[in-house]
């Protein structure tokens, strides 16, 4: 019987670039800023402050996800009280401004037109720039490797799922509002309607025993 032939295991797949396109991905830093959900009561206002430097790019995005006509009011203020935008009653804006002086910046949203119905507001501020995700991507001459142009590539890609998941989950947010509000709105009227179908079927009961009722006369007894 002639010897089987060896057999040679396949080398396992280089770990190296893959664990050097983790590091490069897990050290892109995000531009300074916030991102928040909060509840606005009515006929309140709700004021945030953020430090900007002088010549720094900021870029405010906001939207109003629950309450009432889902319009709020916005303002943004530079550290000497100007305003630099003022807009009232919008669902949602975008802002972007490149600071002409340094100091606390104040974003207020005000609800104070509304005297009953409180809102829900999602904003995201974002202060400057965001850095390159290589060290040296924006000085360098020579031209990116296939490593460092996948890094690139794969980063824009999940900016773009994030962005994306966010607008869906304030979409998502926004139409369960509104389903819950027409569902009691339908509760409520059906209740109603259910009270008047008694109420109109308890007097058709008496109209007809009213129509067959036998009604004797009364006799007066004269005085004498």
């Amino acid at each position: 019987m002639g010897s089987a032939a060896p057999r040679f295991a396949s080398a396992p797949p280089p770990l190296l670039p893959l664990l050097l396109l983790l590091l490069l991905l897990l050290r892109a830093e995000r531009p300074l800023g916030a991102e928040l959900t909060f509840q606005l009561p009515d006929s309140a206002k709700q004021c945030f402050h953020e430090h900007v430097g002088r010549g720094v790019r900021l870029s405010l995005d906001y939207q109003v996800i629950t309450g009432g006509h889902y319009d709020v009011d916005c303002s943004v203020e530079d550290p000497l009280g100007n305003a630099i935008y003022r807009e009232t009653r919008k669902q949602y804006d975008s802002f972007t401004y490149q600071a002409e002086v340094e100091g606390v910046y104040q974003f207020c949203f005000s609800n104070e037109f509304s005297t009953f119905s409180h809102k829900t507001i999602y904003f995201d501020l974002q202060v400057g720039d965001e850095p390159p995700i290589l060290p040296d991507m924006g000085s360098r001459v020579t031209a990116l490797t296939q490593m460092e142009s996948a890094c690139v590539s794969i980063h824009k890609a999940l900016k773009t799922v994030v962005d994306s998941q966010t607008h869906y989950r304030l979409r998502e947010a926004q139409d369960r509002a509104r389903a819950e509000d027409l569902n009691g709105r339908v509760s409520y009227w059906s209740v109603g309607e259910t009270v008047a179908l008694f109420v109109v079927s308890a007097g058709q009961v008496l109209l007809l025993k009213s129509f067959f009722t036998e009604k004797r006369p009364i006799h007066r007894v004269a005085p004498s």
